[in-house]
């Protein structure tokens, strides 16, 4: 099988789908978790993820009786959060907890270790409209841009980081780009360590705080 059909067909399965998309959180989860989440069998959990370790999508750890795993590295998430939103129909929820837990991941989420939703897209047009990034031809970080990063979030790239500085990742709600790479990953974790958002429950949602909407709003000119 061709590697393309290989990696596909790791996708191809309704619970390795719903375990890679609970994993879009960032955070490591535990098998039970995982098989709790996707309503299946702790037996089945283990099958499914094993397929995913071994193809290289999951990474695991063990501490004690415990396995964790977690999406293998930024590109793997990015890919999950593309092939979702091309998605040809947009979730249904199936009872009223679902349905808030969709709207809630609609306006704010995380998306790996960056933020996502409409909060996500609102910091991104609102990073292009102070020429922050520039959009010309693909996503390029200013001048301006790096000044901004090191006054504010205190955040340099080190020289020779493989990771790019920042790229586009298209949001499967909005169906619309928002920013990845080493600026989302140092914007996510600047918003969540100073609660300019918080994690609402267990899952990828996060709210703003009334701190994150004045930081927000006097660092960006951004309304969210």
């Amino acid at each position: 099988m061709p590697p393309l059909a290989e990696t596909a067909a790791l996708f191809a399965d309704r619970t390795r789908a719903a375990f890679c998309q609970a994993l879009l959180d960032g955070r490591a989860w535990t098998a039970g978790e995982l098989a709790r989440y996707a309503g299946v069998r702790a037996s089945t959990a283990s099958e499914q993820l094993s397929r995913l370790i071994a193809g290289g999508v999951l990474t695991e750890e063990r501490q004690g009786r415990h396995r964790y795993v977690r999406l293998a590295d930024p590109e793997t998430a990015a890919l999950v959060e593309a092939l979702a939103s091309y998605a040809s129909d947009t979730p249904c929820p199936q009872n009223l907890r679902e349905s808030v837990r969709l709207s809630a991941e609609a306006r704010a989420r995380t998306c790996y270790d960056h933020l996502a939703g409409q909060l996500g897209v609102a910091l991104a047009d609102a990073m292009i409209a102070r020429d922050l990034v520039a959009a010309d031809s693909g996503l390029a970080v200013t001048p301006a841009g790096r000044a901004w990063l090191s006054e504010h979030l205190g955040f340099e790239q080190p020289p020779g980081a493989r990771r790019p500085l920042v790229r586009s990742c298209l949001d499967w709600t909005e169906r619309r780009p928002h920013l990845a790479g080493a600026l989302g990953a140092a914007l996510c974790t600047t918003a969540l360590e100073r609660t300019w958002v918080r994690r609402v429950g267990s899952g990828r949602a996060v709210k703003v705080t009334p701190e994150g909407t004045e930081a927000f709003r006097e660092l960006l000119g951004a309304a969210v």
